[in-house]
Parts: C-alpha cells; sequence; structure tokens
C-alpha cells in the first residue's frame, strides 16, 4: 500500500457482520471525524482502555464524533458472535462494532496490535494513531481537535476488570500457556505437544513460573483439562491475575482457586468469591485476584471439578 493510501481512511467492507449499527461506508462517514478501536473481547489491555473510549463516544457523539470498535479474534473461540454480542453488552458498548473475524479490516489497516486507536479526520484523513493503554489526555486533545473543541477532558474512572492496572506493582509479565507461544513452564517433566497426559505440581514455583497438575493436553494456543480435579498453578507478583478460559464444547464447570494454599479472602476477584469458588460459563477473561491489602508475591492454584476447561493467557493489572 502506497504511503498516499495508508493515511486515508481504508474502507470497512471487509467486516463480517455489525453490532449496534448496520454497515457503515464512505458514504455514511463523510464529513464525520471517526475514532477506529481495534479490540478483542478477551484483552485486558482494552478491557482498561475501553471506559474511555466509551466516555469519549458519549461525550463527543453531538459533536460529530463517529466511534467504530472493530472486533478482531485473537483467539479460536473469540470467532464466535454471540461471544463478541456479549461483551458488548457486558461493557455498555453502544457505538457501531464491525466484526473482523476473517482479519480483512485489520489487513487493510495493516494493523497489529490490541488496541489500537485511529483518529480521522472529516476528509478521511487518518491524523494520528495510538497503540496499546495509555496516552489518554492527548488522545481526547486529538479528539476535541478534529471536532473543532476545546473544553475539559471527560472524567473517567474503570471499575472491576476494567480500573487501570496498579504498574508501581507490577512485576509479572503476560503468559501464554499454548505452545506456539507459551514461556516459563515448571512442572517436574518435559511438555507433550497436542496429546493428553498426566501433570505434576512441582514442590514450588519460581517467580513468574506455572504449572500443571492432572490429566491435561498442551496444544497450540491453550491447555485443555482432559480429567476433573485438574490443577493450573502460578507464581506471580502484582495487584490483579486474570486468566482467558472458556469451557470449550462443555457445560458450566465449577473451579475452585487457593492463594498461597489458603482461601483468597479478600484479595478474591471479581470472578470468585471470599471461599475461592466460580463458575467458568462462557469464553472471556476473569479476574481470579485483586490484592486489595497491599501487593506481594503469591501463587494461585485454579482447580476445575469438571473436564473441558481451556485456559489460554494469564495477565496481570
Amino acid at each position: 500500500m502506497a504511503v498516499s493510501e495508508r493515511l486515508r481512511l481504508p474502507s470497512l467492507d471487509g467486516a463480517t457482520g455489525w453490532l449496534n449499527s448496520e454497515p457503515l461506508g464512505p458514504a455514511e462517514l463523510r464529513g464525520r471525524p471517526v475514532l477506529v478501536n481495534f479490540w478483542t473481547l478477551t484483552c485486558i489491555n482494552w478491557l482498561r482502555q475501553e471506559p474511555y473510549v466509551r466516555a469519549w463516544s458519549q461525550a463527543y457523539r453531538d459533536d460529530g464524533l463517529v466511534v467504530v470498535g472493530v472486533h478482531t479474534p485473537e483467539f479460536s473461540f473469540e470467532h464466535d458472535i454471540d461471544a463478541v454480542r456479549e461483551a458488548v453488552r457486558a461493557r455498555g458498548i453502544d457505538y457501531p462494532v464491525a466484526v473482523d473475524s476473517d482479519y480483512r479490516v485489520w489487513s487493510a489497516f495493516d494493523n497489529h496490535y490490541w488496541p489500537a486507536l485511529y483518529f480521522v479526520d472529516a476528509d478521511g484523513v487518518i491524523r494520528d494513531h495510538h497503540f496499546g493503554e495509555g496516552r489518554y489526555e492527548r488522545s481526547e486533545r486529538v479528539i476535541q481537535r478534529l471536532l473543532g473543541v476545546d473544553r475539559d477532558l471527560v472524567p473517567v474512572a474503570g471499575r472491576g476488570v476494567e480500573a487501570d492496572a496498579d504498574w508501581d506493582h507490577l512485576r509479572t509479565p503476560e503468559t501464554y500457556l499454548g505452545y506456539a507461544r507459551s514461556e516459563q513452564f515448571a512442572s517436574p517433566d518435559d511438555a507433550t505437544y497436542d496429546a493428553s497426559r498426566a501433570y505434576e505440581l512441582p514442590a514450588s514455583l519460581p517467580a513468574d513460573h506455572w504449572a500443571l497438575g492432572g490429566e491435561w493436553t498442551i496444544g497450540s494456543e491453550k491447555v485443555t483439562l482432559d480429567r476433573a480435579g485438574g490443577t493450573l498453578a502460578f507464581r506471580f507478583e502484582a495487584r490483579d491475575a486474570h486468566l482467558v478460559l472458556s469451557p470449550g464444547t462443555r457445560g458450566p464447570i465449577p473451579f475452585r482457586l487457593l492463594l498461597d494454599g489458603a482461601a483468597p479472602g479478600p484479595a478474591h476477584g471479581d470472578d470468585v468469591d471470599e471461599d475461592g469458588n466460580g463458575l467458568l460459563r462462557e469464553g472471556r477473561l476473569y479476574q481470579l485476584v485483586r490484592q486489595r491489602e497491599g501487593v506481594r508475591e503469591r501463587t494461585l492454584e485454579l482447580t476445575f471439578r469438571e473436564p473441558g476447561a481451556e485456559a489460554y493467557v494469564f495477565t496481570f493489572g
């Protein structure tokens, strides 16, 4: 693509569907500043950014801003339109969302990141972009310049999983579990790929390492529990610990979280109670831990009472 073409808003015709709107094209967007937001429903970075995008959409809609979300899936189960629809409902998204299951819109933008923001002026020219979280004040000022307005910034306070990370105490990196991108596996024996086998938890876990106990299959993008009672463990240091999970083709799967061998109590996340009980109902990001009384290195153990649980990536905040 030539540089001149790159600077213009690409076509959204590659979307496989739309939510909250009829399909939007040049005719519908002509003369309107546009903010395009690439996201995928399990991405913690997008979840923490979304309160800002949602607030901008609502605050500047009457000034002419059009926000277009583009959902491009990272994991296989995120192709499910019902999962995308539920994420839109759960996050209170009322602006148009292009469903980009075939990556055609992603490719048209030559995009490589979740989340990604593209700021487009009323002539269809991309004037700015930003990848990842942060830079919120500057981004809102870009929106104001595109609209020709100048006023106080919109107050935003993310809650639950949408709350800003505790960057001062975040020590553990995002960790994928499927063998295509996995690191720091610490079960005593070497991993076996694409085949079911029994694993054992080590006596102790080094920092930022994970392990399996019970019968699991390690696939390219996920680990799948093959027999009830299997455990997934991680040694981390962060305020929040999240895990992307899916029940696959199974029904709801109950699980129990232990933190340093005990119920999490007040350190439980939004998706478990104080006793550590939770239920895997649908594919999404689950918040397992939120340390409310000081952040320190902890070991979490997640045990599933039924087979079929699929685990993809740990993220922290």
